[in-house]
């Protein structure tokens, strides 16, 4: 059960009401009041501002979407973050992401890639969260792979969706009515 009880429509602010509908608008239709974005909306702001760099991020690098799908999945399966899979696994999936991959990163396994790209954005991510750094290897092979450019793009990327999955597990935010968890601990 969510630590913060999700906004009615009745409750928000004009300006809130703004940004509920204009996230929305962009991430599927009506007013965007579950998930991350019905906490950020208690600050205005911080909604506003995350909401900009979180549609610059998904719909404005030079990252391809089946690498920063792949590093949204990844950032979701270490938090245990089930609204960010819920929304993503299908984007990931449609974006080219073999079912495979999204299998293995679900179940907590480290997937058999057939691209290249792949493997080098997952080997990246992966020690970047486990050792808190990347070595000089894993580094030059990602860049070989997408350039300078998208490797810094793709790190963020996936700082923004573990920050967006932290809020997700630190408040417990709920699935939508009928959507069953997919992460296990």
């Amino acid at each position: 059960m969510a630590r913060v009880p999700q906004l009615t429509p009745e409750q928000l602010s004009e300006r809130q009401r703004k940004l509920a509908s204009e996230i929305g608008a962009i991430r599927g239709g009506g007013l965007a009041l579950g998930g991350p974005w019905g906490l950020l909306l208690r600050n205005e702001e911080l909604c506003e501002r995350a909401g900009r760099f979180g549609t610059m991020l998904r719909d404005s690098t030079s990252v391809p979407k089946r690498l920063s799908e792949l590093a949204i999945l990844i950032s979701a399966r270490l938090w245990t973050a089930q609204f960010e899979w819920m929304a993503h696994a299908p984007q990931a999936s449609k974006a080219g992401l073999s079912q495979q991959v999204i299998d293995a990163i679900r179940d907590g396994h480290r997937p058999r890639f057939e691209r290249t790209d792949e493997q080098a954005a997952y080997d990246f991510i992966t020690e970047l969260y486990e050792n808190r750094r990347v070595s000089d290897r894993t580094y030059q092979a990602l860049v070989a792979q997408i350039g300078v450019k998208a490797a810094i793009e793709l790190t963020a990327i996936a700082g923004f969706y573990s920050s967006i999955a932290m809020l997700i597990t630190a408040f417990e935010v709920d699935l939508p009515v009928g959507i069953k968890a997919q992460l296990r601990g």
